[in-house]
């Protein structure tokens, strides 16, 4: 990384200065210790979050997922006794898988605004490293849907099982057919309902006026496939479109993701959201449950472990196949690793159209 032209992250609507030293420190997450310049952020002001005064001096409240503490304290709490003793101040944590406030005191305001600067940047990272926990997502498995879905899956394995790496396990789970509109890190039961309300939100200042107050009447017809070489696939998807040929559909995918982006619940993976229904995926070999990332980035190491299948023929085959028609009425908030009684994701919040 260039020193002069060093990686920023945004935190609050402020911008922040990634520390070269900090990266190299954190090779082995909360194992390695956090280090910073005692001087780093003791000049940030202190719009983005609220500094009390206290009697003895000044403190700072910050709502933190338990799952998330461990990297605040650091191997043998070397990462908190660093952080205390160059912002000189007294970070109280509560108790492992305990739900509650980091609390960070001091004498100085300054102090206090530092550190609690660099728990926010080591949170951000961290963050970024955990493996999503929910999704938006758009059910697509209606039985009409399903049945189509069976002969396609059929007729593949019929036509083309002899080519390679092609074989049943690599189908998705029909009852679980949807479309994911972006990807969530949701590590308390607060967090989650902090979600569910933005949904609801979503649903008063646009989508109802989009949607028309009425389901949304979509056909899935035809395949693609992601990578740029058919005869190496690692997902084959149904693509999606709305009947009466507008954007809808799109339009709404697009500002949900911009709004969860906005309130800092999602990372921003695309500039726009890809309707795509998976239908093949090489992760399936390994785990049926698998669900991940629009930005196949985030899991390079899984990627490296795949066998890809030869996906030629299929497109071939099947450029046109029709799946049918389908009206979507909800957009739910999911459950990695799930299932309710229906055989879809569990659901922890919905909007509905």
């Amino acid at each position: 990384m260039d020193v002069l032209r060093p990686t920023l992250i945004r935190i609050g609507g402020r911008v922040y200065r990634k520390n070269l030293i900090q990266e190299q420190a954190y090779q082995h997450e909360e194992e390695e210790d956090f280090c910073a310049g005692p001087s780093d952020c003791a000049d940030e002001p202190c719009d983005a979050f609220v500094v009390e005064e206290t009697e003895k001096g000044f403190q700072c409240r910050v709502e933190v997922p338990s799952p998330l503490y461990k990297y605040i304290i650091g191997k043998k709490g070397e990462t908190k006794k660093r952080l205390e003793t160059e912002t000189r101040t007294s970070i109280s944590i509560p108790k492992p898988g305990v739900e509650g406030e980091i609390v960070i005191t001091g004498q100085h305001r300054s102090g206090v605004i530092s550190a609690r600067t660099r728990i926010d940047v080591l949170l951000d990272s961290f963050r970024k490293k955990q493996p999503f926990t929910h999704f938006l997502s758009i059910a697509l498995n209606q039985p009409a849907i399903q049945e189509k879905f069976l002969q396609f899956k059929e007729e593949v394995l019929e036509k083309c099982s002899k080519d390679h790496g092609v074989s049943s396990s690599l189908f998705q789970n029909p009852a679980k057919l949807h479309l994911t509109l972006g990807t969530l890190v949701l590590l308390n039961e607060q967090e989650i309902q902090k979600a569910c309300d933005l949904l609801q939100r979503c649903k008063e200042d646009f989508v109802d006026q989009i949607a028309g107050g009425k389901p949304l009447t979509v056909e899935v017809s035809g395949v693609e496939y992601m990578n740029d070489d058919p005869a190496m696939t690692d997902v084959l998807y149904a693509k999606v479109h709305m009947k009466d040929g507008s954007d809808r559909l799109q339009v709404i995918a697009d500002q949900l993701m911009e709004r969860f982006v906005a309130s800092g619940l999602m990372l921003k993976e695309w500039d726009r959201v890809k309707l795509h229904a998976t239908v093949m995926n090489t992760v399936f070999r390994k785990d049926p449950s698998a669900e991940e990332r629009n930005n196949t980035m985030t899991g390079k190491s899984s990627f490296k472990e795949r066998e890809s299948f030869n996906g030629r023929n299929i497109l071939k085959l099947f450029e046109n196949f029709y799946f049918g028609e389908v009206q979507l009425d909800s957009v739910r908030l999911s459950q990695r690793f799930s299932s309710d009684t229906s055989g879809y994701y569990a659901t922890s919040g919905q909007l509905t159209f």
